[in-house]
């Protein structure tokens, strides 16, 4: 059992999957505050769930007096952190960089306190990476790397051997990643690097460029990936991406996203992503039957006062109760737009559904009619070429439904 109430916590909610040196770590936070960091790729202009379980190490970091430190990548993204992935990400302009910038740090500043002693503190890795000299950084840093070290790390390994190949652009990320760990302990006195279990070799990568350069010793601890209980990735729903921002996706659409979650996943997800006592989570996972539903409630409410605050949480359970349980439709149902000429030339259920997103397709769409799922403005539609009007519109907008849970106001623009 760890000594600190930080590691305490964090192996009790379930946030822990590696540590570099469990027993030393725990010595240094019991001694007094440390500062910690976690990367953010500015990939987008918001973070999304995805990200979450990082957040909230950082949130847990800052609740038990240590410094969490939130390093954007504005310099690593020009490249491109090649982990698990499939192919070499889409390379960004200065200009789309520093838009996402922006818009992930507004993310951030949701769930952390940026004053105070233990004030959150962001960084930017373009301010010493843009400075470097290719030379420099090969005489002063890349003599410590070893290629047959780097070439077995999983997420080099894996690009290998389904032969699509890894471009020395992208080589370098780890070069880069350790880079960044040793300029935040000389400048800020970063001992500790957080992040998914995915990164696990460009930590350790990291450490071992401290402990030969500098001679000191940090650590390293990663977080499990989080899957659903029905081994789904976790962040996706059947639109896409569920962002933080809630210029990406409505408040309403964030709760019913965390609403619908498994059942299996409940107790999980609460003590993972609420601020609510383990004992209290542990009461709302024993909950079955129709009282879960009550738990998954609580758990899309307190998940949404964290990301956009009490009162927008608050007003999107009412929204919810009156939608589903008063029979009302509510304008705060998430809306979308299609073109008004579709619509004024009539346009078939099916394509209705797929130009709004109900559905990822028309075949999808079709599915969904013939399993009886759809209904348009809370009617089932038994005919998939059934022709949508402008007659068909209630208060200027059509209301869909794809099973008992996703809704969507489609207004002509």
């Amino acid at each position: 059992m760890p000594k600190s109430e930080f590691l305490q916590e964090a192996e009790a909610r379930g946030f822990i999957f590696q540590c570099t040196d469990m027993e030393a770590l725990d010595a240094a936070l019991t001694a007094g505050p440390v500062a910690g960091y976690i990367g953010f790729d500015p990939t987008a202009d918001s973070l999304h769930v995805g990200s979450l379980i990082q957040i909230m190490m950082l949130r847990l970091m800052q609740k038990h007096g240590h410094r969490p430190v939130a390093l954007m990548g504005g310099g690593t993204a020009r490249i491109g952190d090649p982990s698990f992935r499939e192919e070499a990400r889409q390379l960004m302009t200065e200009e789309t960089i520093a838009a996402n910038l922006r818009g992930i740090e507004g993310c951030l500043r949701q769930f952390l306190t940026f004053e105070g002693d233990t004030g959150a503190r962001l960084a930017n890795n373009a301010d010493w990476l843009d400075r470097l000299s290719y030379i420099d950084l090969l005489r002063d840093v890349g003599v410590h790397f070893s290629v047959n070290r780097m070439l077995a790390f999983d997420s080099v390994r894996s690009r290998l051997e389904r032969e699509q190949g890894l471009t020395f652009l992208e080589f370098n990320y780890s070069i880069l990643q350790s880079y960044d760990f040793r300029e935040l302990n000389r400048t800020m006195g970063v001992t500790l690097q957080m992040g998914g279990s995915d990164q696990w070799g460009n930590i350790v990568s990291g450490i071992d460029l401290v402990r030969r350069t500098d001679q000191k010793q940090v650590f390293g601890l990663t977080t499990p990936l989080l899957t659903t209980a029905s081994g789904a990735k976790m962040g996706k729903s059947a639109r896409g991406a569920v962002w933080l921002s809630a210029e990406r996706l409505p408040v309403f659409e964030y709760w019913q996203f965390w609403r619908n979650v498994e059942d299996a996943d409940v107790g999980r997800f609460l003590r993972l992503f609420t601020d609510l006592p383990l004992d209290e989570c542990d009461r709302l996972a024993a909950l079955d039957g129709a009282e879960i539903n009550e738990a998954k409630k609580i758990l899309a409410t307190e998940v949404t006062a964290l990301c956009h605050g009490r009162a927008a949480a608050e007003e999107a359970a009412e929204t919810a109760r009156r939608t589903f349980e008063a029979g009302e439709s509510p304008a705060a149902l998430p809306a979308t737009t299609i073109p008004a000429d579709l619509l004024n030339a009539g346009i078939p259920a099916f394509r209705l559904f797929a130009e709004s997103g109900m559905a990822a397709s028309n075949g999808e769409a079709r599915r969904l009619i013939r399993g009886g799922g759809a209904r348009i403005n809370d009617v089932a539609v038994k005919d998939e070429s059934l022709m949508v009007t402008p007659a068909d519109l209630v208060d200027g907008a059509i209301k869909l439904s794809s099973g008992r849970k996703h809704h969507l106001l489609v207004r002509p623009a």
